[in-house]
């Protein structure tokens, strides 16, 4: 299930409280793919083991969050910190 776009619009970062937007297709597949190889970690260090359906990225680029059955999962430590995408994804 996508997310809401009314409810797109008015997210923000509980971290940073920049807005948000989707993450490209092309990139969340890279996401996954790290995921699927164990290579990705949220915010709290834990190995992120399950992929995504779409993902958020804040504005400044710096944190994405896991949207799951259409329903963003704005928590701090469920975010992942892009800085661990560098050179992998497209930031444009």
């Amino acid at each position: 299930m996508p997310i809401n776009r009314e409810l797109l619009n008015i997210l923000v970062c509980p971290v940073t409280k920049l807005s948000v937007r989707l993450l490209s297709k092309s990139n969340l597949q890279i996401l996954n793919q790290m995921i699927s190889e164990g290579d990705l970690q949220n915010a709290s260090g834990k190995c992120v083991d399950s992929q995504f359906s779409q993902a958020l990225i804040t504005q400044n680029n710096t944190m994405i969050y896991p949207v799951r059955d259409g329903i963003p999962i704005m928590l701090e430590d469920q975010a992942i910190p892009v800085n661990q995408l560098e050179g992998k994804i497209s930031l444009t």
